[in-house]
């Protein structure tokens, strides 16, 4: 290969690189505003609740309602399970009840996530409460020798 045509060939390298470059970041940018929009209009509609934490025994635990009140016919709590120490195996359905401002318990119909290891994320899936409850506490035990709470105030 002559002199010539090393230096084209490292020219048209160059050009698709910073071709790449360019277009890959402009895309990016592009998308980004996007999504916002799209997170954002969903978040309007939905119902915010306050994420819950809970630090103990080496393990976060970490709650967010998705969907409580009487136009739902499923009630949903996003669970985030993380730590370094102990296997996170527990049966959701099993460990967890839901218990409403009359002490009355409920017991989830569904866990949508994943079934063990360190970090564990998925949903709970309740059936409706009713009637509308003032508040509710999520209460999980099994993940270690503890009994987490979490718990909400409904608006009527």
């Amino acid at each position: 290969m002559n002199n010539k045509n090393l230096i084209i060939l490292t020219l048209i390298l160059a050009f698709l690189g910073g071709f790449l470059f360019f277009y890959r970041s402009n895309s990016a940018k592009q998308i980004t505003p996007i999504f916002n929009q799209a997170n954002q209009q969903t978040t309007n509609a939905k119902q915010s609740w306050e994420t819950k934490t809970d630090e103990k025994e080496n393990v976060t635990v970490i709650i967010t309602p998705i969907d409580l009140s009487s136009d739902y016919k499923e009630w949903k709590f996003d669970v985030i399970m993380n730590t370094h120490s102990v296997e996170l195996d527990q049966d959701m359905i099993k460990s967890v009840i839901l218990v409403d401002d009359a002490g009355k318990e409920y017991k989830p119909i569904a866990w949508d996530g994943q079934v063990g290891g360190h970090h564990r994320e998925g949903v709970l899936i309740f059936n409706q409460v009713t009637p509308m409850p003032k508040s509710v506490e999520l209460k999980i035990s099994g993940i270690g020798e503890i009994v987490r709470s979490f718990t909400w105030k409904l608006n009527k």
